[in-house]
């Protein structure tokens, strides 16, 4: 019996019987509800709408992330390599790459 409760499609439909009557004692604790025009109008905490988009795009995440992608990779590969001049190199090319991120 134990087997049967663990099995995943039992145990999935034992939540979403649990899930349908924990929603129905809900709504009838709730009560009936009234429509009001505050409940239908958007909250913005008290403050005025923005005037311009919150995300003007994707290029500013593409940028962040760029930055941290090359930064990442190229301490794991500093630290994997040994202390050669080629590394001192690389770490060069690793800042000028990461300041024309920045800079943009």
């Amino acid at each position: 019996m134990k087997d049967i409760l663990l099995s995943p499609a039992v145990a999935f439909l034992l939540y979403v019987a649990l899930a349908g009557i924990l929603s129905g004692v809900g709504r009838v604790l709730a009560g009936p509800g009234r429509a009001t025009p505050l409940k239908s109008s958007i909250y913005a905490s008290g403050e005025a709408p923005p005037t311009r988009p919150a995300a003007p795009g994707y290029r500013p995440f593409f940028v962040i992330a760029l930055f941290f992608a090359v930064l990442h990779l190229g301490v794991l590969m500093l630290g994997s390599s040994s202390l050669l001049p080629v590394a001192g190199v690389y770490l060069v090319g690793l800042l000028l790459v990461l300041v024309v991120l920045i800079l943009g």
